[in-house]
């Protein structure tokens, strides 16, 4: 049984309480590790080291190089020990063992990558600015924004801490990772490279625990500076309520409904390979994930049967085993919340095409097939809201501006792709979409330069690119004044004269 501990102030200790949550294998239900299950007594502990930390500490006041150098060193140890750490996520999150291996090579590389940025932005060095008065010196700077509380989500538990981890420890700013208590077998070994490679005591934290005992005190507490959050629009919600109690700085990625509009000029076979891979890869556990298709109609019944095929071919089971392409959901709770969200679709009206239960010979485990609905009301939830599952529905269109109306009318904004041979029309199409990032001809590539986040209801703030690594850092104006220029509040003709004779008291 593996057993792991937080991580505070430079050293793994247990809960304070003693508590400890078990960790299950979503593929047989079976509990193989447990993890020290923190309460607020332990973020207090973890929020005060870090205060130290970047108050007194030496990581913020390292020059760039020295904190690439360390953040190269957790790059390095990711990839050494890339097939152990893949099969450990694996294992916690269901997720076939080739995606997890994915993950843990884009953690790598985002740690890389936040070296590097962090060596540019400092050799850039403080912007000056002309603000037309030679009297006045005036510069921008850069600087870390403090200590920053991350709450991750459990779909991808260790890039979706890398993308944070990463780019704040750059910046200078000192962290306490809240990972989820679903999957957070990675991030505990995340907390062991930071501190195999020397991280000062206090720079990174970890508290393991549920959302109630460790999130939202992590959440409320004044000691951080910053929030940054991946998770539902509700408990995103709840963090942006603790955050404007305190006027604190907060970053908020909070998933959607992406669309997919699909033009009948598309090759089909390449449409429904990107469908699938748009809304089952991860188990449909993606807060990208393009579960809204619209087709045009002269392609729709045809790519509706060739998708049907497609779908029902897809081989289903534990994330090790050989060619095995979906595994379970995270859990027992996820796994009844999708099958009641396609219930509630076929009782309101959506017609089920294929798939909508557990595949046949796998009783054990939290497997759910690959779903698909056809002819969806659009003012149905299994429409509008997310479902974080492999299910999508599909509609057809008949005009551009019909799919682009159809397409925005959602009060999510995070992702959206357009499929089509006609150049023109993606462009135009892409520029229409109300969503942070838009594909062409494809779904869901993500790369750590580009700027990650969402419109409307789906976040505040970008994630990854430069972005990601401004979102931790302060802006500061310094102006000085040339002493060597005269300077008068008042100039002499602008002063009011006294009056000729004293007023006159009556």
């Amino acid at each position: 049984m593996l057993e792991r501990l937080l991580y505070i102030d430079g050293a793994f200790v247990p809960a304070a309480r003693g508590g400890t949550l078990d960790v299950q294998d979503p593929a047989c239900e079976e509990v193989f590790a447990r993890a020290a299950a923190a309460t607020a007594a332990d973020v207090d502990a973890a929020v005060a080291a870090a205060r130290r930390a970047f108050d007194h500490g030496p990581w913020p006041r390292l020059r760039a190089a020295e904190r690439a150098a360390l953040l190269r060193q957790v790059a390095a140890a990711l990839r050494a020990e890339q097939e152990q750490l893949a099969r450990l996520e694996q294992r916690d999150n269901g997720k076939p063992l080739k995606e997890a291996r994915g993950d843990v090579a884009d953690a790598a590389f985002c740690f890389d990558y936040y070296a590097d940025m962090a060596e540019q932005i400092e050799a850039e060095g403080e912007a000056a600015v002309d603000v037309g008065d030679a009297r006045f010196d005036c510069r921008i700077r850069r600087e870390p924004v403090g200590v920053v509380g991350a709450i991750t989500p459990w779909n991808f538990p260790l890039l979706m801490a890398a993308w944070k981890v990463a780019p704040a420890l750059a910046a200078g700013c000192c962290v306490v990772l809240k990972p989820s208590e679903l999957c957070l077998l990675s991030c505990t070994e995340l907390a062991r490279y930071l501190h195999e490679a020397g991280l000062p005591a206090g720079a990174f934290n970890l508290v393991t625990g549920l959302g109630t005992e460790a999130g939202a005190p992590l959440a409320e507490h004044p000691g951080v500076d910053k929030l940054a959050f991946t998770g539902s629009l509700a408990t995103g919600a709840k963090v942006m309520a603790a955050a404007a109690r305190e006027s604190r700085n907060v970053s908020l990625e909070l998933g959607g409904k992406s669309p997919l509009i699909i033009f009948a000029d598309s090759d089909l076979d390449k449409a429904v390979q990107w469908l699938q891979f748009g809304v089952f890869w991860n188990q449909g556990q993606v807060c990208s994930a393009t579960s809204r298709v619209l087709v045009q109609r002269p392609l729709y019944a045809a790519l509706l049967a060739r998708l049907k095929a497609a779908a029902e071919a897809i081989r289903i089971g534990p994330g090790d085993a050989e060619g095995v392409q979906m595994g379970p959901l995270v859990s027992a709770a996820q796994h009844a919340k999708v099958l009641e969200a396609i219930v509630r679709a076929r009782d309101g009206g959506a017609r089920l095409v294929s798939g909508g239960g557990r595949p046949a010979g796998l009783e054990r485990g939290h497997f759910l097939q690959p779903t698909v609905f056809a002819d969806v009301p659009t003012d149905s939830l299994i429409w509008r809201e997310e479902v974080f599952g492999p299910v999508v529905c599909v509609n057809p269109f008949d005009s551009e501006a019909e799919a682009i109306a159809l397409a925005n009318d959602s009060r999510y904004g995070l992702a959206g792709a357009v499929m089509s041979a006609d150049a023109a029309r993606c462009e135009r199409v892409a520029r229409a979409l109300r969503a942070g990032v838009v594909w062409i001809n494809c779904s869901q590539p993500t790369f750590t330069q580009l700027p990650w986040g969402g419109m409307k209801a789906s976040g505040i703030g970008r994630e990854l690119g430069r972005s990601g690594y401004e979102a931790f850092l302060e802006l500061k104006q310094i102006t000085r004044f040339d002493e060597r220029e005269d300077w008068n509040w008042y100039p002499a003709d602008t002063v009011p004269k006294a009056p000729a004779t004293e007023p006159s008291t009556t």
